[in-house]
C-alpha cells in the first residue's frame, strides 16, 4: 500500500473528508480500483448544464482531470508526489443530464511521467467522450529522510507529521 492507495481506500469508504472543489463542483469520488485503473458512475447536476440542456463541456474538463489522477494513484510510488501537466479531452457526443459511467486507466509509466487515458460513456454504453493527461512526478518529501549537508541521514520522517503536506487533496 501507499499513501495514494491508502487515500483511494479510504474515499471509497467514506473515511477521507473530501475537499472542498470536490464538494464545490459535485465530482463526487472513485468508487472501484485496481493497479492501473479506476471506475467510477457520475450524474450531472441541473447547475453544469448549459440552457439548452447539453452538459458543459469545462465541467467534463474538470472531472476528467480528477479522475485521471485516481488511475495514477493506483501505481504512483509511496515516494512520489504529481501533477497534471497535460490534459486534453475529445468530444464525440452532446452530454445531456444523463448518468455516466467514466472509466481511467494508466497507459504507461516511467520515472518521471505517468500517462493516463479515461473514457466517458453513457448507460446504453455509448461514447460521448475520452480524455488524455499525462501526470509528472515529484519527491514526496514528507517521506524523504532529513539529511545533513554532507548527506548523513539525521531522521526519518512520518508523513502524518506534515499533513498539510499532501499536494493531492483528491
Amino acid at each position: 500500500m501507499t499513501w495514494a492507495t491508502d487515500r483511494l481506500d479510504g474515499l471509497i469508504a467514506g473515511g477521507v473528508e473530501l475537499p472542498p472543489v470536490v464538494t464545490t463542483l459535485g465530482l463526487g469520488v472513485v468508487e472501484a480500483w485496481g493497479p492501473g485503473w479506476v471506475r467510477k458512475g457520475w450524474t450531472p447536476r441541473p447547475e453544469v448544464l448549459n440552457g439548452d440542456g447539453s452538459l458543459f463541456g469545462g465541467y467534463l474538463a474538470a472531472l476528467a482531470d480528477q479522475v485521471l489522477a485516481f488511475a495514477t494513484m493506483t501505481v504512483v510510488p509511496d515516494t512520489a508526489y504529481f501533477r497534471t501537466t497535460q490534459l486534453q479531452i475529445q468530444f464525440f457526443r452532446v452530454g445531456r443530464a444523463h448518468p455516466l459511467e467514466i472509466e481511467a486507466r494508466v497507459l504507461a509509466q516511467t520515472k518521471q511521467l505517468i500517462s493516463v487515458e479515461a473514457d466517458f460513456r453513457r448507460p446504453d454504453g455509448e461514447l460521448i467522450a475520452k480524455a488524455s493527461a499525462q501526470q509528472v512526478l515529484t519527491p514526496n518529501t514528507a517521506l524523504a529522510p532529513e539529511r545533513t549537508a554532507s548527506g548523513a541521514v539525521l531522521t526519518a520522517h512520518d508523513p502524518a507529521d506534515h499533513p498539510t503536506r499532501d499536494p493531492l487533496s483528491l
